[in-house]
């Protein structure tokens, strides 16, 4: 997209967008030439990368152009997709081809958890602008050098925290922040997930035809192939993802964090494992505490597979606990419980938007003005949190109180830091990072 393109765009969709009437505009008036669009390639798209695209593709002045996955059946599948909808894609079956494509502007980048820092450092260094899955990267060391990628190149990158994108999210916490509730001195957020089933052991075997597993696994250690591993599954492995604390927690952990303006916590200590079902192929826990301490309050996070129920009657959320009443906040909206007579219900207030639309709405719309203060979750945003989640398993895995020193991204237990950085597999080498 040139220059010109650029301002053109600008111009028209800070106008419509704005007034949240894309959808409702008559087509003539939302056509715009193919020459004006924001060309978006997407990179990973069984799971979460093709909802992304979904949502981008919602919106007037974007097209998709060009298609990466390892899965030859997923690819062929979404192509024939867009082709019905008249849009032809060229498609790839490694990234590093597509990013060599100058047309392309953005890629959205939806693959397993372990090669988001790599695709989005090496996007970052194309000059693409990037839409990223949470968690952004798969250990501490991977989130600081991706931070350092696009401190250095300054492009866009919008993580796909999509929540930061509702209006009732931004009205829970602006309640918090009012201090109606009183002194905070803990906050929960959780989980449960009683559709997740046990996963059966199942024999290692070949790939499916079409499937470039080499590929597949990137920079994680090599392994024969196992259907358990691949696809959605992958979340409950540490090779490549570190389970529901950082798939959902970095969700929810994100408007704690917020209400409660936190940054380092002085200290996590974690405690589950494989409760419900402990014979099953998953690696991670299946029921999880973690509490972080911070300078006056806490912030606690617990998970439980196969359990419907949840605090307040909620399979997930966020509660402010406060002298005066609890603040509880879900995807479906929010309300106030009072403390007794200390303070007035706010009865339940609930969600009216779609918040992946916006969220690709507002990705797109920096793309076009280049306010990168504009994003809704930028970058830094998705690192504090995906560093806070990526805490919690290390005191898990370790079975210890850990002591966080945030100004040197490090451990006081020396022991623990061994966890900080992966270990890269197959030739392929952790990106730069600086940054402490």
């Amino acid at each position: 997209m040139n220059n010109s393109r650029r301002h053109f765009i600008r111009s028209a969709s800070t106008l419509v967008a704005g007034a949240g009437l894309v959808g409702a505009l008559p087509s003539a008036l939302r056509a715009v030439a193919p020459s004006d669009k924001i060309n978006v390639a997407a990179i990973g798209i069984n799971g979460m990368g093709w909802s992304d695209l979904t949502a981008i593709l919602k919106n007037p002045y974007a097209q998709c152009v060009a298609l990466c996955d390892v899965d030859k059946n997923v690819l062929d599948k979404r192509a024939a997709e867009l082709d019905k909808k008249g849009q032809k894609v060229k498609t790839y079956g490694d990234y590093r081809k597509l990013l060599e494509d100058k047309s392309i502007d953005a890629v959205i980048i939806g693959t397993p958890d372990h090669w988001h820092c790599l695709q989005m450092t090496d996007a970052v260094s194309a000059g693409k602008d990037v839409y990223v899955e949470k968690p952004i990267g798969n250990s501490i060391a991977e989130i600081k050098a991706m931070l350092y990628a696009q401190e250095n190149t300054k492009r866009v990158v919008q993580v796909g925290q999509w929540q930061r994108s509702q209006q009732h999210f931004k009205d829970a916490i602006a309640f918090v922040h009012s201090g109606k509730l009183g002194q905070v001195r803990l906050v929960k957020a959780w989980a449960y997930m009683g559709w997740m089933h046990s996963i059966p052991k199942q024999p290692d075997g070949n790939p499916p035809a079409g499937v470039d597993y080499a590929a597949w696994l990137g920079p994680a250690q090599k392994r024969p192939f196992n259907p358990n591993r691949f696809h959605f599954n992958f979340r409950w492995y540490w090779d490549y993802a570190g389970g529901l604390m950082t798939d959902w927690g970095v969700h929810l952990l994100d408007y704690a964090l917020l209400g409660m303006k936190a940054q380092h916590p002085q200290s996590v200590m974690a405690a589950g494992g494989k409760f419900a079902y402990p014979d099953d192929a998953a690696e991670t826990p299946d029921t999880l505490t973690t509490v972080y301490q911070f300078d006056g309050f806490n912030i606690q996070w617990e998970h439980a597979i196969g359990i419907d129920g949840g605090p307040y009657g909620r399979d997930h959320g966020i509660a402010f606990i406060g002298n005066n009443g609890t603040l509880v906040l879900d995807r479906g909206g929010w309300e106030v419980i009072p403390e007794k007579d200390k303070m007035e219900a706010v009865p339940r207030q609930k969600s009216v938007d779609n918040g992946l639309d916006k969220h690709a709405t507002n990705f797109l719309e920096v793309i076009k003005s280049r306010k990168l203060e504009d994003l809704n979750t930028p970058l830094s945003a998705g690192a504090h949190v995906a560093t806070i989640a990526q805490l919690g398993n290390i005191a898990y895995k370790t079975s210890q109180k850990l002591h966080w020193n945030g100004a040197t991204g490090g451990f006081t237990e020396k022991e623990a830091n061994k966890y900080l950085t992966p270990e890269y597999h197959n030739g392929y080498k952790l990106p730069k990072s600086t940054m402490k």
